[in-house]
């Protein structure tokens, strides 16, 4: 009787190494801890936002849930997208990133909201084109300062640089919108910081900067008198320098955002009145809670443990993504890593520490917790780039 050949399984087959193997690819694929992170943000701001706009017709919460799909599919498509051919994108991205910065100064598509010309109305649906332009932005001078390979020396080109970045700037400040001008300059100076940027450089700069807005605040009263109006600085953002050098101005008036965001966070106390219940923004007293005061209804709602709840979820967002750019194989990758750490981290130094009277009243979100599609897709964007730059490294550079 003849005998059946003998069938063995693949080598591997069923054992740890084809275990082990697995998980490497799919670590090289995803970075986990940032994965991890990203969906506990997202389902935390959902929480916080369906609280804040809860009874609020004005807000809709199922916009909010399509900023997120829609930041999703991005997300994956730059994930998908090799980073390393925008290196070379530079004077197309640029003209991209100058059109969606001015397009709110267009006629029929441009929109004021609260006196600003941020926003455009397309297809009934309004945008805030700043927002997927700081992307395009970090991007943009990640590409130029990593031409100089980790050691920007040379005045020459440090300026040709910086004169980017401050033509990008300018372009803001004539909507005009400030706070989304000051992102651009943190992450602009964090690109150049890790670019290997001469220190003197970026001191220069500083004190040009600080002595060019002292002279500003100086010549803008002179010139609001001869023209009859405000010309260069707004009454609004004047007010809010002066509440935040001194809180117990106007608190009727200019002083009111501050007096009950302080308010609102200190009354939540360890653990919270509890979701859905906190009296400052349930009651109206609290304004622009959805958006810029998003962080008051948390700490009102789920108190001090649940503002260090999302303070760990912040450090493990940006210690993965550190992490990621120190894996990277190139300057390029790294620096737009570091660019998008620098955005973020300021968006969330500014937005807590003024509702604590510790930084000036502006109108910069909470990322990844605070109202709005357009924002949320800019999150989306960022993370996307991230883990492109994961899953596009070299492998000498390991998991």
């Amino acid at each position: 009787m003849p005998i059946a050949p003998r069938i063995e399984a693949p080598k591997g087959y069923g054992s740890s190494g084809s275990i082990r193997s697995a998980l490497e690819r799919l670590n090289r694929a995803v970075n986990l801890p940032l994965l991890l992170s990203l969906l506990l943000l997202t389902a935390y701001g959902l929480l916080i936002v369906y609280s804040a706009i809860l009874n609020r017709g004005d807000f809709s919460f199922s916009r909010q849930i399509m900023g997120v799909i829609v930041g999703l599919v991005l997300m994956v498509l730059l994930w998908r997208f090799d980073y390393h051919r925008l290196a070379n994108w530079v004077v197309p991205l640029l003209v991209i990133d100058f059109i969606l910065i001015i397009s709110p100064l267009f006629p029929i598509i441009g929109v004021n909201v609260n006196g600003a010309s941020s926003w455009i109305k397309i297809f009934g649906q309004q945008i805030q084109p700043a927002e997927p332009a700081k992307i395009i932005s970090i991007v943009v001078m990640a590409a130029l300062v990593s031409r100089y390979r980790g050691k920007l020396d040379s005045a020459k080109d440090y300026l040709k640089c910086l004169a980017v970045l401050l033509a990008l700037m300018v372009a803001i400040m004539l909507q005009p919108d400030m706070g989304t001008a000051m992102v651009f300059f943190a992450f602009g100076m964090t690109i150049f910081l890790v670019g290997g940027t001469n220190w003197r450089f970026l001191v220069i700069t500083l004190v040009v900067i600080v002595a060019a807005v002292a002279l500003l605040f100086f010549i803008d009263p002179i010139l609001d008198k001869a023209v009859g109006h405000d010309v260069l600085i707004k009454q609004y953002q004047k007010d809010r320098l002066l509440v935040f050098m001194d809180e117990s101005i106007d608190p009727a008036g200019i002083g009111y955002n501050l007096k009950h965001a302080k308010i609102a966070i200190g009354s939540g106390g360890v653990f919270g009145k509890g979701l859905f219940e906190g009296t400052q923004q349930g009651l109206g007293f609290l304004p622009e809670a959805p958006t810029d005061f998003i962080f008051c209804v948390l700490a009102e709602e789920l108190g001090f443990m649940g503002c260090m709840g999302l303070l760990a979820i912040y450090a493990a967002l940006i210690g993965s993504s550190f992490y990621i750019a120190f894996k990277s194989d190139d300057h390029f990758g790294t620096y737009v890593i570091m660019g998008i750490i620098g955005m973020w981290a300021f968006q969330i130094m500014e937005n807590i520490g003024m509702t604590c009277g510790l930084m000036p009243i502006t109108g910069i979100p909470l990322p990844f917790i605070s109202y709005g599609s357009s924002f949320m897709l800019t999150n989306f964007m960022a993370l996307g780039m991230i883990f492109s730059v994961w899953s596009h490294r070299s492998i000498q550079k390991g998991l």
